[in-house]
């Protein structure tokens, strides 16, 4: 890890972006986003290099009498040294998505009416969620069922890190409870998946007009009755990744396009990031079209008032404080989890 070429590189991009944002020639917002993250990283950097200079001086000390101190004294800036220098690669490696917006999208899967009533819970979920943290919400667009439920829904989530936050909600959910339809009491196992994407800018890529097919139509409400006397729904169909998209919450075409090209450049994003990255490959096409019981990633159970994650075994006992929004105990143990996980593949490189 070269840190003087590294740093020389992070001092020209800083100095790169405070003319842009002197001048205003750039992007306030992007470029503000970009420098605060850029002189983070040169701060922890600087810090390294501060401690080896300081554990090379201790070394040239050739005094017997403070022989032993500089022996103390070194082993501890040498712990202070590689934690830092893991906190460097923990920054160089972190994924620059996760600053972005969030959208999220929540599909009813098996389960019938009763999965339907679970996604909105868990729609309910994430937008009290946004407002305990002071997050921008806007639902882009979203289908009921005849009970009050959703077949499914989009919901844009704004703010710092909220894809960062968020990103771990994509999965698979389970929920055990007493449908309110059920006459015996009996408790019904039904499922509903999350995918969480990053808010795709209009900068990220091209989308060539001749490679969408845009369909309008009227809205439709549960049961299928009209709720509009106008075509205002839209469907967005972009030909080459077979990605479909509709939109109907407004009652102006014209907003209803914006809506779903937004959902629809950030799957494309997504689906872009996955090819990039061989890791991921599969992942997406498992949220969105594996919603079976079976393959779930947290199950919450209302006779025991209990929410388990099975991917780190984070288990809590007041899932009626988890379905109000208050998710930080959980957020914060997966991203250490994540944390923990970086840190043991950087020991072997560090």
């Amino acid at each position: 890890m070269d840190l003087k070429s590294l740093n020389s590189k992070l001092s020209n991009r800083i100095a790169e972006l405070e003319k842009k944002l002197s001048d205003g020639s750039g992007n306030l917002a992007k470029d503000s986003q970009e420098l605060a993250n850029l002189k983070q990283k040169k701060q922890t950097i600087d810090h390294v290099s501060h401690l080896q200079n300081k554990i090379t001086e201790n070394e040239t000390i050739t005094d017997p009498e403070l022989k032993e101190l500089v022996k103390i004294e070194n082993e501890k800036l040498e712990t202070e040294l590689k934690e830092t220098q893991k906190s460097v690669m923990l920054l160089l490696f972190s994924d620059p998505m996760d600053e972005r917006n969030a959208i999220v999208e929540i599909h009813a899967g098996t389960g019938g009416d009763e999965a339907g009533l679970f996604a909105e819970d868990l729609m309910r979920m994430y937008l009290r969620y946004a407002e305990l943290k002071n997050l921008k919400t806007q639902v882009l667009d979203m289908k009921k069922t005849s009970l009050g439920g959703i077949k499914e829904a989009e919901i844009l989530i704004s703010g710092p890190s909220a894809y960062g936050i968020l990103k771990f909600e994509s999965g698979v959910h389970r929920v055990q409870r007493i449908p309110t339809t059920e006459k015996k009491g009996r408790v019904q196992t039904s499922a509903a998946g999350v995918v969480v994407l990053p808010e795709a800018e209009v900068v990220d890529m091209t989308i060539k007009p001749e490679d969408l097919r845009i369909d309008v139509y009227r809205s439709s409400g549960p049961g299928g009755q009209s709720v509009n006397t106008t075509d205002s729904a839209v469907r967005i169909t972009h030909l080459p990744t077979n990605t479909v998209v509709t939109c109907q919450d407004e009652k102006s075409q014209l907003k209803n396009k914006e809506k779903a090209m937004k959902i629809l450049r950030s799957r494309l994003l997504a689906l872009e990031l996955a090819k990039k990255a061989a890791e991921d490959q599969k992942e997406r096409k498992s949220m969105v079209q594996t919603l079976d019981r079976s393959e779930k990633i947290r199950t919450y159970n209302f006779p025991q008032n209990r929410m388990t994650d099975h991917r780190i075994n984070f288990t809590s006992h007041n899932l009626d404080k988890i379905l109000a929004g208050e998710l930080d105990e959980l957020t914060s143990a997966l991203r250490e989890a994540e944390i923990q996980n970086k840190l043991e593949e950087l020991d072997t490189r560090i």
